[in-house]
């Protein structure tokens, strides 16, 4: 953990989550294709494009979703959102 200071955001604290992330895309990944979706059908039922499904579950692309997201997606894949946020060692 950095703790990075500047005039305008004193004390703010930066993470590196860059694993959760790529973990978070795998498990979209995993229940969408459970569930026979495609990245198109979900992300229509989530009211988002294709491509940010995809750059969600891209490994090579950092890409951080809302918890609105979060629990739409979850909702439409059927797990609870605590499905897409648990990672593996």
């Amino acid at each position: 953990m950095e703790i990075k200071t500047n005039k305008s955001d004193i004390n703010t604290l930066s993470f590196d989550n860059r694993r959760k992330y790529i973990e978070l895309g795998y498990n979209v990944a995993y229940y969408r294709k459970h569930l026979g979706l495609t990245q198109e059908q979900l992300a229509e039922k989530v009211g988002v494009s294709r491509q940010h499904i995809g750059a969600i579950e891209a490994p090579n692309i950092l890409r951080p979703i809302s918890l609105e997201l979060l629990f739409n997606i979850s909702t439409v894949l059927e797990v609870e959102p605590s499905k897409l946020i648990t990672f593996r060692d």
